[in-house]
């Protein structure tokens, strides 16, 4: 059976059309990737909950920037037309929080490990995190990622291995979309902040892989809000001596005797290199039971 292509005046076979239906990206190239049978895949696009493939973004007139790029963008020589969908934004906004309290309230005691999506498998740090969230996970630990790959990858990877629960927090960028194979249950967002509140409320511990500019946001907003009393104390555990130790001796040499941190702050880091001390920390925070940190103190 043939059918006429949209707007093209040419007909095309079904089996054509509906070849590649699967989820797929397009090479740096231009040409689809090969499926695990051989056929094409399409280009995939994400926009939230939203997946367009082929010409479908086009079609629909779906904007090429994000939606934190739609937010932050300011045109000062006329009235911005996102102000005046800001009500619209805020009920989507609200509506990544509330999908992100009811996938993940009943995931239980976990740990979020971050680090950085350029160590892929095979590189020394990728095979650690798998071990730690490996064995993280034999000890009754969720793990919470990304979602995406390299670090985040190999977190959930060594989750599923160790028989725990393996939970991404993906997020929509240009590039570097999609859960990776290793993720359980995955969560969808557009916003980075209310991404991140997930990793915090439903933390028991961060652990802190080598990464980059993402991961450094992400381990001093959790400083942050523990330095303030935002959220409980939790251990904050840096993987990586010969990463991390450069970032500590900073720390105790230009903002400390600036008096810009206390000592107290810096003692909020732990700094190893074995997968069995940074299993032992977190087991030893979560038998504390946290009777006495009243639960509003959590996220307040």
């Amino acid at each position: 059976m043939n059918e006429k292509a949209a707007g093209t005046g040419t007909t095309r076979s079904t089996a054509e059309s509906d070849a590649g239906q699967g989820a797929g990206t397009t090479s740096a190239s231009g040409a689809p990737d090969a499926a695990d049978d051989g056929s094409a895949r399409p280009s995939e696009r994400r926009s939230g909950r939203i997946v367009m493939r082929h010409d479908a973004a086009e079609r629909i007139g779906k904007p090429a920037a994000t939606e934190d790029e739609q937010f932050l963008e300011r045109q000062p020589a006329k009235r911005p037309e996102f102000v005046d969908s800001d009500p619209w934004r805020a009920l989507r906004i609200l509506a990544e929080f509330v999908e992100g309290f009811d996938a993940l309230a009943a995931v239980g005691p976990a740990v979020t490990i971050f680090g950085s999506a350029r160590m892929g498998a095979g590189t020394s740090q990728y095979e650690l995190a798998r071990e730690i969230a490996r064995k993280l996970a034999a000890s009754g630990f969720a793990i919470i990622t990304g979602g995406g790959p390299g670090i985040m990858e190999a977190a959930n990877r060594g989750c599923r291995e160790g028989g725990g629960l393996s939970v991404g927090c993906n997020i929509e960028l240009p590039h570097e979309q999609g859960l990776n194979a290793y993720v359980d249950l995955g969560v969808e967002f557009r916003y980075f902040f209310a991404r991140k509140t997930m990793f915090v409320k439903y933390a028991d511990a961060f652990v802190i892989m080598p990464g980059g500019f993402g991961t450094l946001d992400e381990l001093f907003e959790s400083l942050t809000l523990i330095q303030t009393g935002k959220v409980r104390d939790f251990p904050v555990i840096l993987v990586g001596r010969a990463y991390w130790q450069g970032l500590i001796d900073w720390m105790r040499a230009v903002q400390l005797p600036a008096g810009a941190i206390a000592e107290s702050d810096i003692d909020l880091l732990k700094l190893t290199d074995d997968p069995d001390e940074v299993v032992s920390i977190v087991r030893a925070y979560a038998a504390r039971g946290h009777d006495d940190i009243p639960a509003e103190s959590e996220i307040r």
